[in-house]
């Protein structure tokens, strides 16, 4: 759905992809939509019982990066926050460990990483830190729900944190379960540069028995 402009070109490497280059410098446009299966999927698990509303609505787009020129390519004004310039900070993966996939901060297409999987990937991760959540210096719509009672949903997505959401591959090869980023599992590489998640977030709510609700307590 984002489309090069005048302002916001679409996406590249650094070199010419010769076998003997190392190609590390990388940009890629991210776009935020509303996933369409989201509501066929509460309508299905909706006959075993109660399901929880999630906050998007499909086809919805939160953040087209094109649309985004200043923060998004030119790194405004969060190339000067701590998160950006502090090693170790907002990262994801481990530097001890030698599993750095990237840095989520600053918040936009430019990353340095041999691997373009990981390159979508840390763009994903990135773009899905914006949209849940609020009065960020980007443009785009908070994908985010509001607490009522009987109805809590999850807050800011955040890197290796599965309990705030998990990444479903759609493109270029799909797959049948979640993970949070990094992983070790195989990391298929699309020849034109272009993946797709699905961000599935955790969701809890009850019906309304009464008037007022008083409160709930989780047995592990």
């Amino acid at each position: 759905m984002s489309m090069p402009n005048p302002t916001a070109k679409a996406g590249g490497d650094g070199t010419t992809n010769h076998d003997n280059e190392n190609n590390l410098a990388r940009f890629k446009n991210a776009d935020v939509i509303g996933h369409p299966a989201g509501m066929v999927f509460r309508q299905f698990a909706s006959t075993f019982g109660s399901t929880c509303e999630g906050a998007g609505t499909a086809f919805m787009p939160y953040l087209l990066s094109t649309l985004d020129t200043l923060a998004w390519r030119y790194n405004v004004p969060e190339m000067a926050y701590p998160e950006a310039l502090v090693p170790g900070l907002r990262e994801i993966g481990s530097r001890a460990g030698l599993n750095l996939w990237g840095n989520v901060y600053p918040r936009g297409g430019f990353l340095h990483q041999t691997d373009d999987h990981k390159s979508g990937a840390v763009v994903a991760q990135r773009a899905g830190d914006i949209v849940t959540r609020r009065n960020q210096t980007h443009v785009y719509q908070p994908l985010l729900a509001n607490a009522r009672d009987g109805y809590w949903p999850v807050g800011a997505l955040m890197e290796t944190d599965a309990s705030t959401g998990k990444w479903q591959a759609l493109t270029p090869m799909l797959s049948n379960s979640c993970v949070v980023f990094p992983h070790s599992r195989t990391r298929v590489q699309a020849q034109r540069g272009d993946y797709a998640w699905a961000l599935w977030r955790p969701y809890a709510c009850c019906r309304r028995r009464g008037q007022v609700f008083l409160g709930s307590v989780d047995f592990n």
